[in-house]
């Protein structure tokens, strides 16, 4: 599927900074075999002093923006095309998790897609035991990793309510759980912490989502956003899956995919520092426009 991506996200302050500094990563690339990008650009309004294209340790775009003046007001705006490919059918290659510690240990990389870099604590997930004791329930010995993966995704789609006002961005996912309401990046800090316990190496991965109106209802400009979900390392024969907790699905052509990391954290779509003073407002806009396939 063939998409094409608006998305504007603003921010007004008080009172002009002295100087600003913003690391943004919103723009899809490549990825071999699942998603091809043909158009994408990022424009910043002012147009910063300094601007670096780049890419982080895990592979992912990256914008490096500084200013050396007093701004009062920033937006990004980013356009793209990208095609989605249907994954392949596949056998469920990924071993019984009890035989999934010995298939880490004898990982020999750490390149960046390693399972090892994915294991353990990481800034925005650590250890969280009601969640832990949770996920004990699905380590079952009958079920290859892929399957437990899947497992915890739907118990957690089940126990869990998609509500927007129950967290904020800072809402650790042991709140999240305990609350048993959140969005999706708190779906996915559950799930990923919940697979870290059972000994799978998971990440986490942001992207935007295609939504589909109600029969006989037209899309509504900027009614998308921004999403994320899970990925899991299942072996080495299976390798990396994706699946979606929020929606109880494995990942397929209706998500794109912008960037890695170990959770949030690592790729914040825009961080920055600034001084400044006052009070401060943002608005964040999606379009994501299936097209036919030429």
């Amino acid at each position: 599927m063939i998409y094409d991506i608006r998305l504007s996200i603003g921010y007004h302050y008080g009172a002009p900074s002295d100087r600003a500094r913003t690391v943004v990563r919103l723009l899809p690339s490549n990825l071999p075999g699942r998603q091809w990008v043909t158009a994408r650009l990022l424009t910043v309004d002012p147009i910063p002093a300094e601007r670096r294209d780049t890419a982080d340790f895990f592979g992912n775009a990256m914008s490096i923006l500084s200013y050396h003046q007093p701004i009062d007001q920033i937006e990004f705006k980013l356009q793209a095309r990208a095609e989605r490919l249907q994954p392949a059918n596949s056998l469920d290659l990924s071993p019984g998790l009890g035989a999934l510690a010995a298939e880490i240990t004898a990982y020999r990389s750490l390149k960046p897609q390693s399972p090892h870099h994915f294991l353990g604590v990481s800034k925005r997930v650590g250890v969280e035991p009601e969640i832990a004791a949770f996920a004990a329930a699905w380590a079952k010995t009958n079920l290859t990793v892929r399957q437990t993966v899947e497992a915890v995704a739907n118990a957690i789609h089940s126990e869990m309510r998609f509500d927007p006002n129950a967290t904020d961005v800072d809402t650790p996912p042991g709140e999240a759980f305990a609350k048993r309401h959140g969005v999706c990046q708190d779906f996915s800090h559950v799930m990923i912490a919940a697979l870290r316990a059972l000994g799978i190496p998971a990440g986490y991965v942001s992207g935007f989502l295609r939504t589909i109106p109600p029969p006989g209802q037209p899309r509504l400009e900027g009614a998308d956003a921004m999403h994320a979900w899970v990925m899991a390392w299942c072996g080495t024969e299976a390798g990396w899956i994706e699946i979606d907790p929020t929606n109880a699905c494995f990942v397929e052509t209706d998500h794109i995919s912008v960037a890695y990391g170990r959770d949030y954290g690592d790729i914040v779509p825009v961080r920055g520092v600034l001084r400044t003073s006052g009070a401060q407002n943002s608005h964040h806009r999606v379009d994501v426009e299936p097209l036919q396939r030429v």
